[in-house]
């Protein structure tokens, strides 16, 4: 095949420039979140600061109410050299407010601003203090907490570095969730591939009704994810749930109760519903592939007197190779990541033993808006599904991308 010239290299422009959109730089986004501690219900922490800023918003909210407060309690500070130290506190703020004015959001400011600022806050806080010691102040209880706010109109910078990443190999949660994520993985993968290659022989052979059954097979994989879990959890309930029930009259588990209660009885739920909704899946995936083997080979082999089971190790499984390294991908990466089915099934549970990567940073990302440590998780999900697909191709020996 001639190589492709400048010209037609023009044609694949758009396609990299929406890989490089929608699949590269929300990868480079999240790699970043991983060296700052941002946290969005943390106003300090609410954005990627590289450098101190200063939150005018912040600081206008507050002087506003210091100086309201304290005009209403000048009347109760009786002592004259108080009464001077209030007015000479008023005056410091109004010159601070004339720096900002005009100025909104969060800013960059000169180390000697930042002086001022920290300066008047140690003033304030002290001065406030005496004055609640001394005299009834009606904004007593409040006025601090607004003082405060002066210095937390300071941010500093949140950029840590690979602190996160120190922090995510000490942190148990992520050695179980990562444990329990392999576990879903390999069983379900595993499972799927033999009960879907299974089904492809059966679908591949010449019968009455092919088309039908081909059909049928994928109402499981059609049905959103979602739906299917809220079913299954339905049929594993320990008070009606029909499957719950049969596993306890055949000695599976002890009592209906336990199949969703119980860390292994959860985790074999959770892999049995995965099973049967992706096994079509993988065994549509298998079945291409088996269309592609010529049926000569088949019938030379059973000329030469090869049997049924020599014809499946020495023809199917070796020209298979390209369909199962496809198939494997794609649903390990899809396994690999698997929330909505957990989420909904178990929700994590019992005591984490069903938790995985894709739930647990989603709970630190959202439930506790640390994006900053929740990438981190996300970043090592994607260098372990790089890892599992390295190893598959190495393993299967079989470039798909190979032209003949």
């Amino acid at each position: 095949m001639k190589k492709m010239g400048f010209k037609g290299s023009i044609f694949i422009i758009p396609i990299l420039i929406l890989i490089a959109i929608f699949s590269l730089w929300p990868v480079l986004q999240s790699f970043t979140y991983t060296f700052f501690d941002y946290q969005l219900n943390d106003r300090s922490k609410a954005g990627l600061y590289l450098n101190d800023r200063f939150n005018v918003d912040l600081f206008n909210e507050s002087s506003t109410y210091i100086d309201l407060f304290l005009e209403r309690d000048m009347d109760n500070i009786t002592e004259e050299e108080d009464v001077a130290k209030a007015e000479d506190l008023m005056a410091r703020l109004d010159e601070l407010d004339q720096e900002f004015e005009g100025e909104s959001g969060v800013i960059t400011i000169d180390d000697s601003v930042k002086e001022d600022i920290q300066a008047f806050h140690e003033d304030a806080s002290t001065l406030v203090s005496n004055f609640n010691e001394k005299y009834d102040m009606q904004t007593g209880q409040n006025l601090p907490d607004i003082v405060a706010d002066v210095d937390n109109s300071l941010i500093e910078s949140n950029f840590v570095g690979l602190a996160n990443y120190k922090k995510a190999f000490k942190d148990a949660f992520i050695g179980t969730a990562t444990i329990n994520t392999l576990i879903f993985t390999g069983v379900s993968v595993f499972l799927e591939l033999i009960l879907g290659l299974g089904m492809a022989m059966i679908m591949d052979k010449g019968m009455r009704g092919q088309g039908f059954i081909r059909t049928a097979s994928l109402i499981p994989w059609a049905i959103p994810t979602a739906v299917a879990a809220l079913m299954w959890s339905y049929l594993y309930d320990g008070t009606a749930g029909v499957v719950a029930e049969i596993f306890a009259n055949i000695g599976l588990i002890g009592a209906p109760t336990d199949l969703l209660q119980t860390g292994a009885g959860a985790m074999t739920a959770a892999i049995l519903a995965d099973v049967w909704k992706t096994t079509p899946y993988m065994a549509i995936l298998l079945l291409a592939g088996l269309q592609t083997i010529p049926k000569s080979l088949y019938e030379a082999g059973s000329i030469d007197g090869a049997s049924k089971v020599q014809q499946f190790i020495n023809i199917t499984l070796p020209l298979l190779k390209p369909a199962v390294l496809v198939a494997l991908l794609f649903r390990t990466l899809d396994a690999f990541r698997v929330f909505d089915l957990i989420y909904v099934l178990t929700g994590g549970g019992p005591g984490g033993s069903t938790e995985t990567l894709s739930i647990y940073s989603y709970k630190v990302m959202f439930a506790q808006t640390n994006f900053g440590y929740g990438s981190v998780i996300v970043m090592i999900m994607f260098v372990i599904v790089a890892i599992i697909a390295t190893i598959y191709v190495k393993v299967l020996g079989a470039d798909v991308m190979e032209k003949n």
